[in-house]
């Protein structure tokens, strides 16, 4: 029945107008040029071809679409207040402060703590590597948004 389910939703978006596809997808991923690519990328047949899309689509972005996708992500530091927490907010602080970008992590079954080690172990990195792993936890981000989105 779960699989029917999301097939349905997947028909459902595959139907939408344009411009509410469009504003669909930016809720998964934050980048507009994402967001008009997938949706021009429609219909989407299969789960598979879903993903896929949206994989080839996000490595295909320039800096600027991943940047933006990033500036529209809710700041990890949301949390119920706790010594850890005000240690993560603070790492995030210096690793924007560094990078120019908010710490990306998909932070999907993760703990605090363990987002605070990654977040300290990650501001060793130059630029160029940063933009790369935090490219990669935004597409991890995105899958898992698309994921609730078809199983709503």
């Amino acid at each position: 029945m779960k699989n029917y389910q999301i097939y349905k939703n997947l028909a459902w978006l595959n139907e939408l107008p344009n411009v509410e596809a469009a504003a669909v997808f930016r809720k998964c991923c934050g980048s507009r040029e994402w967001a008009r690519r997938m949706t021009e990328g429609r219909p989407y047949p299969l789960l598979e071809n879903l993903f896929a899309a949206a994989d080839n689509i996000w490595f295909r972005l320039s800096q600027f679409d991943h940047l933006e996708a990033f500036a529209a992500q809710p700041t990890i530091v949301d949390a119920p207040t706790t010594s850890v927490s005000k240690e993560l907010a603070e790492a995030s602080r210096l690793y924007e402060e560094k990078f120019g970008f908010i710490f990306v992590v998909s932070a999907s079954g993760k703990e605090p703590a363990e987002m605070l080690a990654i977040c300290r172990a990650r501001l060793g990195n130059s630029v160029e590597t940063e933009l790369r792993l935090a490219a990669e936890e935004q597409r991890k981000t995105t899958e898992t948004k698309l994921n609730e989105l078809l199983e709503q």
